[in-house]
């Protein structure tokens, strides 16, 4: 029996993962919206802000994180997060999982909390990411304190280079796997072939559009910024 759960911040095409998932048999319990999403999401949300009590801002873009990893898991947050995936976790599936943006938001204490997980890492060009809407793109929301502005871009970039920060400071599991969005819609054959190696079962053959890779092309506002250029060459967007 294995559990599984995607991270990857909201309009990163996590979606794309959970309808692989779904259509390969994993049970990614019940009831989901049409992007895959695990309903109700509010214990989820609840429990990201109790997680953010124990993250200190450091002004501009720094944040420290090491209570998350050192410190003890508040007991709240492991009764909501429980709460909220109860339809997963009392399931008998041989395979069973869950997506939900959010999920990132908490990344490190659901590492503690489910050790022997197997985390797939979903990452998006973030000139793409932020070009849309998200729940996440204000962090006050869900307890973060940030340098405010009113350029919703930069808040949504800022939300992305925070989300990136947990998933780069916290340690890695023991079964990790990291997928490019792009790699998935590109070179879809090849990109499946290393998540069945890594999951351990066939995976099934969803329909792709390539239209979303580099939509920041075409785009006339802003999308990129000082500030994410690491990432865009960490992860192979552009050269340094």
């Amino acid at each position: 029996m294995s559990l599984i759960t995607v991270i990857g911040r909201g309009h990163g095409g996590t979606r794309a993962m959970s309808h692989t998932l779904s259509e390969s048999g994993v049970y990614m319990g019940e009831p989901l919206n049409e992007s895959g999403d695990l309903l109700p999401p509010e214990d989820m949300y609840e429990a990201c802000r109790v997680l953010a009590r124990h993250v200190r801002w450091m002004g501009d873009l720094e944040w420290n994180l090491d209570e998350l990893h050192h410190g003890p898991i508040d007991p709240e947050f492991a009764r909501l997060i429980h709460r909220y995936l109860h339809s997963v976790l009392s399931s008998n599936a041989e395979h069973k999982g869950w997506k939900i943006p959010e999920t990132t938001l908490c990344y490190p204490w659901i590492r503690r909390i489910f050790p022997d997980a197997k985390y797939v890492i979903w990452v998006r060009d973030p000139r793409d990411s932020i070009l849309g809407e998200h729940l996440t793109d204000d962090l006050t929301d869900f307890g973060i304190e940030y340098p405010r502005t009113d350029d919703v871009r930069r808040r949504r970039a800022i939300s992305w280079v925070y989300q990136d920060l947990i998933v780069r400071t916290t340690p890695k599991p023991e079964h990790t796997i990291t997928v490019r969005f792009e790699d998935f819609v590109l070179r879809q054959d090849e990109t499946l072939g290393r998540l069945e190696a890594f999951l351990g079962f066939p995976l099934a053959r969803i329909p792709v559009r390539t239209e979303p890779v580099g939509r920041w092309k075409t785009d006339e506002g802003r999308h990129d910024f000082d500030f994410i250029r690491p990432a865009l060459i960490e992860y192979g967007y552009i050269d340094k």
